[in-house]
């Protein structure tokens, strides 16, 4: 396997620290607000990094951590009139309802910041006895200049950088870069005690702090958003290797859900919450969405191409379900996978060309069932297709998606039933030679999204490509 590293902005061979084990520390949510499909790509990409791991023989270990204290949270608690810790309880909730509605798979283990205070401390302390850190008037910064490798990892200079806007002591930083590791006692804030004094973490010492605690000094990917790349993961990689740490081998990035070309967040408005966007489109079709393109380039939604892709992954699910019907129940373990498409996943993640791998064996699944070809043949395509989207997330078949693929089926049968009778109207009207009838029906149904074909055998009816 070949994994695209941000630290080193070249694909390089995996190879895994511990023989046989994979170590993932992925930076969750921020829990102040519902999860627009932008928050959630993240998860999606990391369960399908985790899944191919899985799928490969790897026994993996996924820490995705949960940011439970933090100033935007503490900004909310006043706009919703409740306190802080019911805030980031309720957008917990709404994160974990959006991860089990998109089909990822539980992390190994999904800590909370403010469960990990002690590990803070000591990192703190760590990086003070070190003579990379100073407490002042209690707070406690990190001091960038103390780090030569600071900048490294997003290709920065220090002397280019803004300063850092996370604290309001400026006059207390020996540089205005230096960042805040701990941030000294305000009225009406939460605090936890420390040798420096009462407060609350900064951002980045809580994820080093977890990221150490679950996976030890060293481990084999960091992953998260592009976005973090600056300053959060800059600050992470510092604290943690100027404490002596190992940290992480390799750094993943997934790229941005765009809207107009412009990233997708809260901020410009443009946000589309995943419980919203599952009402339009199946759950199942939405995470084929997002999985779909490589997880290193942007996706740029619009309902538009949701509905198209939607539609393209009904195809798919087709043939799964005619196959299904004729080979009965199969064991995905029983036949090793695709080599083409391991072979693209191996490459980087490269889903769009696995994706062609799949639709090729979709394609002679196809023949077969038209030429009603023998059972045998029928299941080899089928067992294909099913551990290609095991991989992604998506087997229609699987018990993750078994309610979805119910109430999809009584949604196609209710639809089959209005089809049925217009097909009946316009055979009729054709039988009465009445042409200009039957053409507007078959135009009708085509308006709305629905084909006809006329085969020797009847008319058969899909939805339009």
């Amino acid at each position: 396997m070949r994994l695209y590293d941000t630290a080193t902005r070249a694909v390089r061979e995996f190879t895994p620290l511990v023989d046989g084990k994979v170590s993932m520390y992925v930076c969750g949510a921020t829990v102040q607000s519902a999860p627009h499909v932008g928050h959630i790509r993240s998860g999606v990409a990391f369960d399908v990094l985790a899944r191919w791991f899985r799928a490969s023989g790897y026994d993996v270990t996924l820490v995705r951590n949960v940011t439970d204290i933090d100033d935007k949270i503490l900004a909310k608690e006043a706009v919703e009139n409740r306190p802080w810790w019911a805030v980031a309880a309720h957008y917990e909730r709404e994160f974990q309802k959006a991860y089990e509605i998109l089909g990822c798979t539980p992390p190994t283990v999904e800590p909370r910041a403010t469960g990990h205070i002690t590990q803070m401390i000591e990192l703190m302390q760590t990086l003070i006895e070190r003579g990379h850190a100073y407490a002042a008037d209690g707070d406690v910064y990190f001091d960038v200049r103390s780090f030569a490798d600071y900048g490294k990892l997003s290709g920065q200079k220090i002397d280019d950088l803004l300063p850092a806007g996370d604290s309001e002591g400026e006059s207390r930083k020996k540089d205005s870069r230096d960042f805040a590791l701990w941030k000294s006692v305000k009225p009406g804030e939460p605090s936890w005690p420390t040798p420096w004094g009462n407060g609350r973490p900064g951002w980045h010492i809580e994820c080093s702090a977890m990221a150490q605690s679950y996976l030890g000094e060293a481990f084999d990917i960091h992953g998260g958003g592009l976005d973090l790349v600056f300053p959060h993961h800059e600050n992470e990689v510092a604290q943690s290797k100027a404490a002596g740490q190992d940290f992480a081998n390799f750094w993943l990035h997934n790229a941005w859900v765009t809207t107009a070309g412009e990233k997708m967040s809260k901020s410009l408005g443009n946000s589309l919450v995943v419980t919203e966007v599952a009402k339009r489109v199946r759950p199942i079709e939405l995470r084929w969405y997002l999985a779909s393109a490589h997880y290193r380039s942007n996706l740029e939604f619009s309902d538009g191409s949701l509905q198209e892709s939607a539609v393209a992954f009904q195809r798919i699910e087709n043939f799964v379900e005619r196959a299904a019907a004729i080979v009965g129940e199969i064991d995905l373990s029983s036949a090793a996978i695709n080599s083409d498409f391991a072979a693209a996943m191996n490459e980087d993640l490269n889903i769009p060309a696995a994706l062609a791998v799949l639709h090729e064996v979709v394609g002679e699944g196809n023949t077969l069932l038209a030429k009603k070809a023998d059972a045998a043949a029928i299941k080899g395509c089928l067992t294909s297709v099913r551990q290609m989207l095991d991989v992604l997330g998506v087997d229609p078949l699987s018990s993750t998606w078994a309610d979805d693929s119910k109430n999809a089926k009584q949604l196609e049968s209710a639809l089959d039933y209005f089809v049925q009778q217009s097909i009946a109207v316009r055979n009729a009207a054709k039988e009465n030679k009445n042409f200009e009838t039957a053409d507007a029906i078959r135009d009708s149904l085509r308006n709305a999204g629905i084909a006809l074909e006329d085969t020797s055998d009847g008319v058969r009816w899909n939805l339009e490509k």
